[in-house]
């Protein structure tokens, strides 16, 4: 029976990457369809799905609002569903995508909680109802502990070269960013960062 994946990681644990290499695999290796999904929410790069590690981005075949509570997609012919930035759907989102598993896989990649150690609404989502819960690990960008933690950063005087200083309290509306302005850290480097 098909299954709902939650696959989830830090900043720069290479979520999106995989998910670009489990779409080569399918379409490439086994010639099979896939539908590919992202939120409207990451606008990042457009209609596009694209990794650090990979040059080739991959387009979404679904874009995705927070307000859709039913996915009207056939899945007729195809064999996965994969779905990036998935911290970002709503609750809503992730009821549909269950609904699809009743025919075929689905496998969300996202963050599991947000710059304040907080699950997302998505995540949370997804940690209650997914068949297979795994975590994709790296390593502290301060240390060599394993990271846990999205640490989200800021330059004062704008000038990268300068150190910068950690946010760990602010506004719940999510801050689409990159490597700039997030880092992976374990538990006690985002504690103790100054």
């Amino acid at each position: 029976m098909p299954k709902l994946y939650f696959r989830y990681g830090t900043m720069g644990s290479s979520k999106t990457a995989n998910l670009l290499m489990v779409a080569h695999n399918y379409t490439n290796n086994h010639k099979k369809k896939i539908l590919i999904v992202k939120p409207s929410i990451d606008t990042r790069s457009g209609e596009y799905i694209e990794s650090r590690a990979i040059e080739k981005p991959l387009k979404a075949d679904i874009i995705i609002d927070e307000e859709v509570d039913d996915l009207l997609i056939d899945t007729n012919g195809y064999s996965l569903v994969l779905v990036d930035e998935a911290q970002f759907l709503s609750k809503r989102n992730v009821d549909a995508l269950r609904k699809i598993t009743r025919h075929i896989p689905v496998i969300c990649y996202g963050l599991r909680t947000d710059y304040k150690t907080q699950l997302f609404p998505g995540s949370k989502r997804l940690m209650e109802i997914a068949d297979s819960i795994e975590e994709i690990k790296t390593s502290c960008s301060e240390c060599d502990k394993k990271a846990i933690v999205t640490g989200k950063f800021v330059w004062e005087d704008k000038n990268i070269t300068s150190y910068p200083t950690i946010v760990r309290n602010g506004s719940d509306t999510p801050e689409i960013g990159w490597d700039e302005q997030y880092h992976s850290l374990c538990w006690f480097c985002w504690n103790d960062y100054i």
